[in-house]
C-alpha cells in the first residue's frame, strides 16, 4: 500500500501552486499538500509540522530561496528541498544545491511524470541520508562510549596494579614480620625448653610428682610451640625465596628409621601401630637430609593428628626414572574430594573455626609442597572420608642444581590418580578399601 506523502509548496504565485498540485494529482501521488505564500509562512509551517518534501520557489516576496534555505538549516529542519526556478536560472539552482537543496526543476518543465520522479528521488535520497546520519551518530556515540569504557578500564587497571603492588608489599612485610618474630621468639622458647630439661634431671634435685608433671607440661608445650615457630620461620623463608637446599649424600633408610623412632612415642600414646617398610636396592641418595626429614616429620604428624585408631604405614621404595617414593598412609578421618586442591594452601585447614578439634598453623602441607617442588618432585594424594589418606612423595634420587636455585616445576597433585582412586577400584594406586587399609604393603 502506497504511503501518503506530506508535501509543502512554497510559492507566492497561485497559478504555479496549482500547477504543482495538478501535476502531482495527475501522477496519482497520494499526498497531503500544504501551501505557503512567503518565507515566513514556510518557516512557521516547517517548525510546527513534518513534511516529506518541500517544493520551493526561488523568488519569494519577502526573501529569496537561498536565504530561506540557510534559515531552514540554521533551524536544523531536516527535509528534502526541491527548488522551482524560472527559465535561465540554472546557475542560481546550482548555488542552491550547494547551499543544501536536494534538487531543482525549472517551472517550464513541470509535468506529472517529471515532478513525480523528482519527488520520489528526493524523498528516497533524503531518507537514505537520514539513515546514514543516524548510523553515523550511533557510530560516534558507540565510539565515545568505547573511549569512556577504555578510560574507565585503564583507570581500573591502574588501580588494580596499585593494589597488587600494595598487596605484594604487604605480603613482603608480613613474611618479614613472621620471620623476624619467629626468630626472636625461638630464643626465649629454647631457653624455656632447656631449663625445663634441666629441672627434670635428678642431679638438680628430686621433684615431687606434681612438680614433675608441671615441668613436663612446660617442656612438651615448649617443644610444640617451637615446632610451630619453626614452621612459620621456614614458610617465611620459602615465601621470600631465601630457603635453599643443602644437598649431600646420605642413606635414606637411616633418616627414615631415626625419624620414625623419634616420633614413635606419639603413636604409642594414641595406641596406633606405626609400620615401616623400606625396599631400596641402593639406599644412598643425594638430597637435603634435613629437609627430607622435615617432610617425613610433617607427614607423620598429620597422620598422627588425624588418626584416632588403627595403623600408620611408612613405605619407601624405588620407582622408574631413577626416583624414590616415600608414602605415608593412615586409617584416619580422610579428606573430602572438594578439599584436595586447598589443603596445600598456606594457613588453610579443612576446619577453619576457632573451636576446631585439630590445632596447628596450617603450614605443614604448604611447606611440604614447597620443599617437594624445590627438589623437583611431586605429590600424589589419595583419600576417602572415614577410611584414610595417603600422601606419596616422589623425588629424584639426585637433586640437580636447577632444583635448588628456585627454578621449580609446578606442583603436581596427581589429579588423574585422585580421580582414579575414587572411581576405579582396579587402579594400582587405589589402596583404600576397608580390607586393604589393614595391609602394610604398598603397591606402587
Amino acid at each position: 500500500m502506497e504511503e501518503t506523502l506530506k508535501i509543502l509548496v512554497v510559492d507566492d504565485d497561485e497559478v504555479d501552486r496549482m500547477t504543482v498540485r495538478r501535476a502531482l494529482t495527475k501522477a496519482s501521488i497520494k499526498m497531503e499538500l500544504s501551501e505557503a505564500k512567503d518565507g515566513q509562512s514556510a518557516i512557521f509551517a516547517l517548525t510546527n509540522h513534518e513534511y516529506d518534501c518541500v517544493f520551493l520557489d526561488y523568488r519569494l516576496p519577502d526573501q529569496d530561496g537561498l536565504s530561506l534555505i540557510n534559515q531552514i538549516q540554521v533551524a536544523e529542519i531536516k527535509v528534502p528541498l526541491v527548488v522551482l526556478t524560472g527559465q535561465g536560472d540554472e546557475q542560481i539552482a546550482v548555488e542552491l544545491m550547494k547551499a543544501g537543496a536536494t534538487d531543482y526543476l525549472t517551472k517550464s518543465r513541470i509535468s506529472s511524470e517529471t515532478l513525480a520522479r523528482i519527488l520520489r528521488n528526493a524523498v528516497r535520497v533524503h531518507r537514505a541520508e537520514m539513515q546514514i546520519a543516524i548510523a553515523n551518530q550511533q557510530i560516534r556515540e558507540n565510539h565515545e562510549l568505547l573511549i569512556r569504557k577504555n578510560q574507565e578500564l585503564e583507570k581500573q587497571r591502574q588501580q588494580i596494579q596499585l593494589q597488587n603492588l600494595k598487596l605484594l608489599e604487604a605480603s613482603r612485610l608480613k613474611s618479614q614480620f613472621l620471620g623476624t618474630m619467629s626468630h626472636e621468639l625461638r630464643t626465649p622458647m629454647n631457653a624455656i625448653i632447656g631449663f625445663s630439661q634441666i629441672l627434670l634431671r635428678p642431679k638438680f634435685g628430686q621433684l615431687t610428682h606434681q612438680q614433675t608433671d608441671m615441668v613436663e607440661r612446660i617442656f612438651n608445650n615448649g617443644k610444640h610451640l617451637l615446632m610451630l615457630l619453626n614452621e612459620v620461620l621456614d614458610f617465611s623463608k620459602l615465601e621470600a625465596g631465601r630457603l635453599e637446599l643443602k644437598p649431600e649424600l646420605f642413606e635414606l633408610p637411616k633418616i627414615i628409621n631415626s625419624t620414625v623412632a623419634e616420633m614413635r612415642p606419639l603413636f604409642e600414646n594414641k595406641k596406633l601401630s606405626l609400620i615401616v617398610q623400606v625396599d631400596l636396592a641402593n639406599p644412598v641418595i643425594f638430597n637435603d637430609s634435613v629437609r627430607v626429614r622435615q617432610i617425613l616429620v610433617n607427614l607423620l604428624s598429620n597422620a598422627n593428628k588425624f588418626t584416632e585408631a588403627g595403623e600408620v604405614w611408612v613405605e619407601v621404595n624405588e620407582i622408574p626414572g631413577n626416583r624414590i617414593a616415600i608414602a605415608v598412609r593412615d586409617t584416619g578421618i580422610g579428606i573430602a574430594p572438594q578439599d584436595f586442591q586447598h589443603i596445600f594452601e598456606a594457613f588453610r585447614q579443612v576446619d577453619q573455626s576457632i573451636t576446631r578439634k585439630y590445632p596447628g598453623t596450617g603450614l605443614g602441607l604448604a611447606i611440604i609442597d614447597s620443599l617437594v617442588r624445590m627438589m623437583g618432585g611431586k605429590i600424589i594424594l589419595e583419600s576417602q572420608l572415614e577410611v584414610g589418606s595417603m600422601f606419596r612423595i616422589e623425588l629424584p634420587r639426585q637433586v640437580t642444581s636447577a632444583t635448588t636455585t628456585g627454578n621449580n616445576p609446578a606442583l603436581y597433585l596427581g589429579s588423574d590418580e585422585i580421580q582414579c582412586s575414587t572411581q576405579n577400584p582396579h587402579h594400582p594406586y587405589n589402596q583404600f578399601s576397608k580390607a586393604s587399609m589393614g595391609s602394610p604393603h604398598f603397591k606402587p
